[in-house]
């Protein structure tokens, strides 16, 4: 839908739309109810689609390209790390790589102006709300919390606004992340092409 004709809502702070992202997915998946027999299954996000052959090997040769000051240990870290929580939270690991070469070129010690931390950049008052323990600076919290986010995002609504809630919160000002991130999906798959 074309920014022009998006409604326009009084902002809500960001964490309190996170918040309420969370707590909504937290009661779902803990319902334990299952769907009445009648109903289809949702058809799952393109997002989902993986590439048979994107396993912590391939993502690692892409990590390489991106930020070549990573030592192996770093990058097979963060690889592993990609390949198990894209898995989890039903993500194509490429999209998920793409998304973090976006915020932080592979840097796991970025930070940004306004305070996101890590690879995937989440903002510091992100991690109680998620649920997730652990220092979430570390290279598999943070790419935990950021599959969690971006996940409950395209399942909420679809896979391009999801991807610009990512960036923008709730109230999507513009389409210029969506574009950088599927530049860089681009470049992922033509990376993993080539080797």
């Amino acid at each position: 839908m074309p920014n022009s004709t998006r409604r326009r809502h009084a902002p809500l702070p960001r964490l309190h739309v996170a918040c309420a992202a969370v707590v909504g997915w937290l009661l779902v998946a803990s319902s334990g109810s299952a769907p009445p027999p009648h109903a289809a299954a949702p058809a799952p996000a393109p997002a989902v689609a993986a590439a048979p052959s994107t396993d912590h090997d391939a993502i690692s040769h892409v990590l390489s390209r991106v930020n070549g000051q990573l030592s192996d240990p770093e990058r097979v870290r963060i690889a592993r790390a990609i390949v198990r929580y894209s898995a989890k939270y039903e993500l194509d690991p490429e999209l998920v790589t793409a998304v973090l070469m976006v915020e932080s070129r592979g840097l796991p010690s970025a930070r940004s102006p306004k305070g996101a931390m890590g690879l995937m950049q989440v903002m510091p008052a992100m991690l109680e709300p998620l649920g997730l323990a652990g220092n979430f600076t570390t290279v598999e919290s943070n790419i935990e919390a950021g599959c969690l986010i971006l996940a409950d995002n395209i399942r909420r609504m679809g896979e391009a606004d999801g991807i610009l809630a990512y960036f923008w919160g709730p109230n999507i000002r513009g389409d210029a992340y969506l574009t950088r991130v599927r530049a860089a999906q681009a470049e992922v798959r033509r990376i993993l092409r080539s080797s």
